[in-house]
This record gives structure tokens, sequence and C-alpha cells, in this order.
């Protein structure tokens, strides 16, 4: 997953300290850096910290993905539940830009390859996610 961090003018700033975590763990990344992340069926909470600006928050929501379907159709559903367990038959969104002073929702059913998943802004200070499929 990559992670950027942006001002609400839209400039890019690198180098913020983000925490990434859901019910595995916690990693810890740069701004403007990849990492890889530990899927599951949980949602991934995102925080980034820069000392010139206001935290950034996020939630990427987790979704299925294709191999979970292809697990119940042709596995007979053991395999379905052994990714569900592992978090295997679920995916984050591959590049979001968090913006410093909001908290955003990405949800990558709206991901276009080469493009940063576009954020949706919520009112609350813990972001709430979306049903799962």
């Amino acid at each position: 997953m990559k992670i950027e961090t942006k001002t609400a003018g839209g400039d890019l700033v690198s180098g913020a300290e983000c925490r990434v975590s859901n019910d595995y763990g916690t990693v810890t990344l740069k701004s403007g850096e990849t990492s890889a992340v530990r899927r599951s069926s949980k949602d991934l909470d995102i925080t980034c910290r820069h000392p010139s600006n206001p935290e950034a928050a996020a939630r990427a929501v987790s979704r299925a993905n294709a191999g979970l379907a292809g697990n119940i159709i042709f596995g007979g559903g053991i395999g379905a539940i052994i990714d569900h367990n592992k978090g295997t038959a679920y995916t984050y969104p591959t590049w979001v830009q968090l913006v410093f002073g909001k908290t955003l929702v990405f949800d990558r059913s709206s991901e276009k390859e080469g493009t940063p998943v576009l954020g949706t802004e919520t009112t609350g200070a813990t972001p709430v996610a979306s049903a799962k499929p």
C-alpha cells in the first residue's frame, strides 16, 4: 500500500509519520513510501502526523477479492473459510492520499489503476466503514 499526505490546498507532503493498523498489528512508515500490509476482513486505520500540519486520519475499507468467490464456487467453501480466517480473501486500496486536518474513508471498489483512490470525508472523529459485499 502506498500512503501519501497532502495539505488542504493539495500540496504533497513527504515524510509524515504514519501508523497503519488492523486486527493483525501495526506498521509504521513515512508518507510517500509503500509498505506491505497484512490483509484482514477488518478495515485498516491510518493516522499520519507531521510537525507543520494537523493530524490526517483515514480508514481503508477491506473488501473481499475475486479469490474468495472462486473458493466458494470451486472449493466448496472450505478454501473460502480458510482464506477468510487468514485474511487473504480481502484487499485494501493500493494507493491512498490522506489530507491533513481531515478524516477520510477510502474504498477499493472505486479504485482505478495508476491513480490514488479518492477518499470520502467523514463528519465525525472516527470514520465509519460502509457495509461489506
